[in-house]
C-alpha cells in the first residue's frame, strides 16, 4: 500500500571521498519497500560523525545497504511493505537507518519509533541515531544505576548530550568533557553536575576532586585512543569504560594491564551501524520502553545545534568537522535552498 509518489527522489551521496564538498546531491528512483518495510517520505534527517567518516572513505556501509548517508530520520510512512501490521500509511514516525539523507528511504518497520508527543520533525530526527548508541552503551551493556557516577566525554556532541541526559535521567552524578566555555555552560544546563574545560584543566584530576580520588563508575567515551590511559585511571574500583569512537590518527592505544587487574576493570567497545536488524530492533524496543516517556515528562528534550536545507549538506559536514556545533546538526528536506 502506499500514497502517490514520484518517480525520481535526491539523496546525498559521496561518490569521491573528500572533505565536506565531496557530500553531493543525486537524483535516484523512489525506492519500494519489501516484505516487512515502509517506505518513508522524509521530512528531516541528520548529519552524523560516521556520516563525515563514511565521506572520507573510511567507513563504508554494511553489505547490501544503500551508499546514501544519513543514520536516521522523521517523516511520514508514505508506503507499506508486505505484513508490516503495525503501522499505516500517514503516521508519523522517526527512525534509525541508513540513507536517510533522502526525500525517501525505506526502513524495516522494526527500527521505527513514533514521533514523541509534542516534537517537530527536525526535533525527532536528531534522536534516534545518538540514543540509541546512548542506551546501548548506558543501559544495556553498560548497567548504569542510580547511585553511580558517570563521565561523559565530548559533551556538547550530539551523542554526548543525550548521554549526559540520559545519565541524569537515570539518576546518576555526570561530569562531562567540552572544549570551550560556552560548550560547557551547555553540559550544565543539561543535567551534567561537572563540566570540565579539556583546554585548561586535566578531566583526569578534576574527576579525582569531583569523586575525592575515588574515580567514577562509568565513562563514555567518544574521544578513543588519545584518552585511553588516563581514563583507565580515572575509574573507580569495578568500574567500566565503553568505547564508542575514535578520533585519533592511530587506532592503537596502549593498556595498563596493572591497573586493570587492580581495579578489576572492564572496556567495552561498540558501534552501532553494521549491526544486524535483528540486533537494532532490541535496541529501538529499549528506547521506545525507557525512553520515549522521558521526553513526554520532560526529562529529556532534543538538543539541536542548526538546521540546513538538504542542498547545503557539504555546509552542514564542514559546521560538524569543525568542531564548534553544540548538539545536534539537522537537514530541513522541506526547506529550499
Amino acid at each position: 500500500m502506499t500514497t502517490s509518489l514520484p518517480t525520481e527522489m535526491r539523496c546525498v551521496i559521496a561518490p569521491d571521498p573528500g572533505g565536506p564538498e565531496a557530500a553531493v546531491i543525486a537524483h535516484r528512483p523512489v525506492p519500494r519497500p519489501r516484505a516487512g518495510e515502509v517506505l518513508v517520505r522524509v521530512r528531516a534527517s541528520s548529519v552524523s560523525r560516521p556520516d563525515t567518516i563514511q565521506r572520507q572513505g573510511l567507513y563504508p556501509p554494511p553489505p547490501g545497504a544503500p551508499d546514501v548517508l544519513g543514520l536516521e530520520l522523521a517523516g511520514e510512512i508514505a508506503g507499506l511493505g508486505a505484513d508490516v501490521e503495525d503501522w499505516q500509511v500517514g503516521d508519523q514516525v522517526c527512525a534509525l537507518t541508513i540513507g536517510g539523507n533522502a526525500d525517501f528511504c525505506v526502513v524495516p518497520a522494526a527500527l521505527l519509533l513514533p514521533v514523541p508527543d509534542g516534537l517537530t520533525m527536525l526535533e525527532a530526527a536528531s534522536l534516534p541515531e545518538n540514543l540509541c548508541t546512548a542506551w546501548d552503551a548506558i543501559v544495556r551493556r553498560g548497567h548504569v544505576r542510580g547511585d553511580e557516577t558517570v563521565l561523559v566525554h565530548g559533551g556538547s556532541s550530539g551523542l554526548g548530550s543525550m548521554a549526559i541526559q540520559l545519565a541524569t535521567a537515570l539518576g546518576a552524578s555526570v561530569a562531562t568533557t567540552a572544549g570551550s566555555e560556552a560548550k560547557t555552560a551547555f553540559c550544565r544546563e543539561l543535567g551534567a553536575d561537572l563540566a570540565v574545560n579539556y583546554h585548561d584543566v586535566d578531566f583526569l584530576e578534576a574527576v579525582k576532586e569531583w569523586t575525592s580520588g575515588r574515580g567514577v563508575d562509568f565513562i563514555v567515551d567518544l574521544v578513543g585512543a588519545d584518552y585511553m590511559q588516563r581514563n583507565l585511571q580515572a575509574l573507580a574500583l569495578d568500574g567500566r569504560l565503553s568505547v564508542l569512537a575514535n578520533l585519533a590518527e592511530d587506532s592503537v592505544a596502549p593498556v595498563d594491564l596493572r591497573v586493570m587487574l587492580r581495579r578489576r576493570l572492564t572496556i567495552k567497545a561498540a558501534t552501532l551501524k553494521a549491526r544486524s536488524v535483528e540486533q537494532k530492533a532490541e535496541v529501538i524496543r529499549g528506547l521506545r520502553t525507557d525512553v520515549w516517556p522521558l521526553f513526554a515528562s520532560g526529562a529529556m528534550k532534543p538538543a539541536i545545534d542548526s538546521v540546513f536545507p538538504l542542498g547545503e549538506v557539504a555546509a552542514a559536514h564542514a559546521q560538524l568537522e569543525s568542531s564548534q556545533h553544540m548538539g545536534k546538526i539537522v537537514l530541513d528536506l522541506t526547506a529550499e535552498v
